[in-house]
């Protein structure tokens, strides 16, 4: 081992005994009661004084680096707080406790970050998930929680982790994106969104499809904002990650059981209870079991403009996917009953995907124009063709419209907005 190695090794002994003499001498009840950014300068105080009766010879750089991780460590969520307040980075995956990845750009790299121990990182999961109520231990070992910026957290402890507690960190972002940002990142083209935010405006329902992180709620918050002010909208999530712009809006959240397995309220009771409160639109965070039928019923029964994700590959595998949801609601409904109701109920599917080089990408814009015998009739509007990889790594490709013209275009008409007909026909090369 090095020198720098053992400096480092040293280093980091050292403010663990600072740390244990710290904590010794802090009333956390009292620190509690007193205003968070006093509270740090009395901690900060206290760290500065233990140094210098300690007498043990740091540089001024040192010193500030074992205040400050301290105070993150009193304050915050320890080694993470620094990964927190770096607006790039989207994902923080912490396989154990010498193992920390995160997401730049749409690309995982390993950082030098480290825990002390499986006892160390399990405290900061024990801080995280105290916070909105939930525990973590053997009795229940996977948690689901959320980081006071909204940001979405899985924890996961042994027996099920076999190397050590594991943490995943979804952020929430910055702030919301808007449209003209995705054009601009040539995630979409300035045509394929004046369409989607047209039909929006126009009461269509949309089911946006992808993989996870290829971008469908961020579509979907950008989508929500051409929803009138003058409409009452109701959200219904897992996890709270929508960020609607809407005045006359109510957010609703599931709950998950607790200790004993109990209380427990699922997607489908809230979208039950929802149709009560009167609601012009209804945004389904993401579609994920029985709460399917209901959710083409309400479309189907003047919610049109509802919108919601899936979890699918392609805008087809996304309506088996519905298909299969609708069976798990136990009701004995035909294949054809079934689809249907998904015909009749879904005007557009918009399939996001990410691409090998990180960037996110809108590769299709689907419509489903109704039954043919027993299979759901669909036609591309637009589409996006992978055409290789660029000298810098990036996706080379084309946005090309299907220059078919949409059978929804009258009702974007009979809701009094005019699309040029040369949003239907301008193609897009990505390079």
């Amino acid at each position: 081992m090095d020198g720098v190695a053992v400096e480092v090794l040293n280093l980091e002994k050292y403010k663990s005994e600072v740390h244990r003499t710290l904590i010794s001498k802090l009333d956390l009840e009292k620190l509690s009661r007193v205003d968070s950014s006093q509270a740090r300068q009395v901690v900060a105080g206290i760290v500065s004084e233990i140094i210098s009766k300690q007498g043990v010879p740091l540089s001024f750089d040192e010193q500030e680096k074992i205040q400050a991780d301290l105070l993150d460590e009193v304050f915050g969520l320890g080694p993470l707080e620094p990964l927190l307040r770096d607006p790039t980075i989207s994902d923080i995956l912490v396989n154990a406790k010498d193992k920390v990845f995160v997401e730049r750009a749409g690309r995982l790299q390993k950082i030098d970050i480290e825990f002390r121990d499986d006892r160390h990182l399990m405290q900061i999961i024990d801080r995280i998930v105290s916070r909105v109520g939930r525990r973590v231990d053997e009795s229940s070992p996977m948690v689901d929680a959320r980081l006071p910026d909204g940001s979405r957290v899985n924890a996961i402890i042994p027996p099920l982790a076999l190397d050590g507690p594991s943490l995943s960190i979804r952020r929430f972002g910055t702030g919301p994106v808007a449209g003209n940002q995705l054009v601009e990142l040539k995630s979409i083209t300035a045509e394929m969104l004046e369409v989607l935010s047209a039909a929006a405006r126009a009461r269509l329902s949309i089911l946006i499809s992808g993989g996870t992180g290829s971008g469908k709620t961020t579509l979907l918050n950008i989508l929500s904002r051409n929803i009138p002010q003058s409409e009452r909208v109701i959200t219904i999530e897992d996890a709270a990650e929508l960020q609607l712009a809407q005045e006359n809006i109510v957010r609703l959240e599931t709950r998950p059981p607790n200790v004993e397995g109990q209380g427990a309220i699922r997607q489908r009771q809230l979208l039950i209870n929802c149709l009560r409160m009167r609601p012009d639109r209804i945004i389904l965070g993401e579609v994920r079991g029985e709460e399917a039928f209901d959710m083409l019923q309400a479309m189907n029964t003047g919610h049109e403009g509802s919108m919601a994700t899936i979890h699918a590959n392609t805008p087809r595998d996304a309506l088996t996917r519905l298909e299969s949801m609708v069976a798990m609601s136990g009701l004995n409904l035909g294949e054809k009953a079934v689809r249907q109701q998904i015909s009749s109920a879904i005007s557009l599917v918009v399939q996001v995907s990410r691409m090998s080089d990180g960037s996110r990408k809108v590769v299709s814009i689907t419509e489903i124009t109704g039954m043919e015998e027993n299979i759901i009739s669909m036609q591309e509007i637009f589409t996006f063709t992978k055409k290789g990889i660029g000298p810098d790594g990036k996706v080379v490709g084309l946005f090309a419209p299907s220059r078919i013209r949409p059978r929804f275009l009258e009702r974007i008409q009979l809701a009094g907005i005019s699309l040029p007909q040369s949003v239907f026909e301008t193609s897009l090369e990505v390079n």
